[in-house]
């Protein structure tokens, strides 16, 4: 898709450029932040829809159930959303916030247009989960490791917490789904 001249006419930072902050953080330390937490953004953001077009699409016996725990699931992840593009804002950096830019970031596989059994869903969220917890793990060690505490601890307290107990429910719904032997 061409852009105009005109379409970064009122841009006042590039996206991947930092602006000054005073947070007592190298650059360095900064960029490889921004970029870190963009990808979990991009990861959230994507599973955050995923679990909307689960609540919108889920069927069968646990239907009630299953359409509660979504919506439930989809606000948890909009509220670590929000919290990694403010950490991003607060060291100096541009987050994703469009849908293209989520899906060239993302590595969690995007739903069938179509409507999934709950079964499906549940497997595809569970697999999103575990997406975000292997990304997210080595990402809070390189940042403490940096001395970035404060997306250390964002890391670890919001998104692996959250993403966690989120998957275990999940696997909980998945195991009463699961055909006995």
């Amino acid at each position: 898709m061409d852009h105009s001249p005109q379409d970064n006419a009122g841009v006042v930072q590039e996206f991947g450029a930092l602006a000054p902050v005073r947070i007592g953080l190298p650059e360095q330390t900064r960029a490889q932040g921004v970029r870190a937490l963009n990808r979990l953004l991009a990861h959230t953001m994507a599973l955050r829809d995923a679990y909307k077009k689960a609540h919108w699409q889920t069927s069968g016996a646990t239907f009630y159930e299953l359409h509660l725990l979504f919506d439930k699931h989809y606000e948890e992840q909009v509220t670590i959303m929000d919290a990694l593009a403010e950490r991003i804002q607060t060291l100096g950096g541009v987050t994703f916030a469009l849908a293209g830019d989520v899906a060239g970031e993302s590595s969690i596989a995007r739903a069938p247009r179509g409507r999934e059994s709950a079964h499906a869903q549940l497997e595809r969220l569970a697999a999103a989960h575990e997406t975000i917890l292997l990304d997210a793990r080595p990402l809070a060690r390189q940042a403490a490791d940096a001395g970035d505490d404060g997306s250390n601890d964002l890391i670890v307290s919001q998104v692996v917490r959250a993403n966690e107990l989120q998957s275990w429910f999940i696997g909980q719904h998945l195991a009463l789904q699961a055909k006995p032997a």
